[in-house]
């Protein structure tokens, strides 16, 4: 069992940080400070950090975390080498925890985008995987972030996802305008804006839930896929 903490960060970035006993891993870290601060606050030592994609608001703090852990371990694929210490290739696995940890590619957004999955439990999906929505396709390559997604449908139901951004109420009202009306979605919905309100993280979020709410899941063709991701570009 693994204690996941969200750190908010920048605009609306999570930095991920799993805690096991006093040891720590840091996912994503945009900033080097908040996640320093939160380490030595709650007495964790820190065991790796893993990177998912190279855009800077996921791994703006790398360096300054190096300073203070010179010889940590910073997994991430290779579009990260300037910052890791170990290139991670798809569907290679790492054990962290005593977890397996399954490197799962996840394209589209960045051309060498990678998630993280946790045993079949957690899976940590940068910019690949939102709720209720999907990364920006900045390659224009929509195949690759279409097949990630369907990789992401293959997982079991009750996967724990812990994305890298709170974009969950803008997603669900895109959502809303391409989606059939269901009760489930609204009840989501009215959830997450309550916990908003409350400035609470809407996440995680489970594989069953997004299944239900999340349009670029359902899509069934990549063609679908394309018309929704280019519709919520300008939305």
């Amino acid at each position: 069992m693994l204690n996941i903490i969200p750190i908010p960060v920048l605009a609306d970035n999570y930095i991920w940080v799993i805690v096991q006993e006093n040891q720590a891993i840091i996912v994503d870290p945009s900033e080097a400070k908040p996640a320093l601060d939160y380490l030595a606050k709650h007495s964790l030592n820190l065991t790796a950090i893993l990177l998912t994609h190279h855009h800077h608001d996921h791994v703006g703090g790398v360096n300054g975390i190096k300073q203070h852990y010179p010889n940590i371990p910073v997994y991430g694929p290779a579009e990260c080498q300037e910052w890791t210490t170990e290139i991670v290739e798809p569907e290679t696995h790492l054990t962290l925890f005593g977890y397996d940890i399954r490197v799962i590619e996840s394209a589209g957004h960045t051309e060498q985008h990678i998630s993280y999955l946790f045993g079949k439990e957690y899976l940590f999906c940068g910019d690949a995987l939102f709720s209720a929505g999907c990364g920006r396709v900045f390659t224009g390559d929509y195949q690759a972030e279409f097949d990630a997604l369907q990789r992401f449908k293959a997982l079991p139901s009750f996967v724990e996802i812990f994305p890298a951004h709170e974009y969950t109420a803008s997603n669900l009202k895109f959502a809303e305008t391409v989606m059939k009306p269901n009760c489930a979605f609204f009840e989501y919905q009215e959830l997450a804006l309550m916990k908003r309100k409350q400035h609470r993280p809407t996440l995680p979020t489970t594989l069953e839930k997004e299944l239900v709410i999340n349009p670029f899941l359902r899509a069934e063709t990549l063609e679908e896929f394309i018309e929704l991701r280019k519709q919520k570009d300008n939305f």
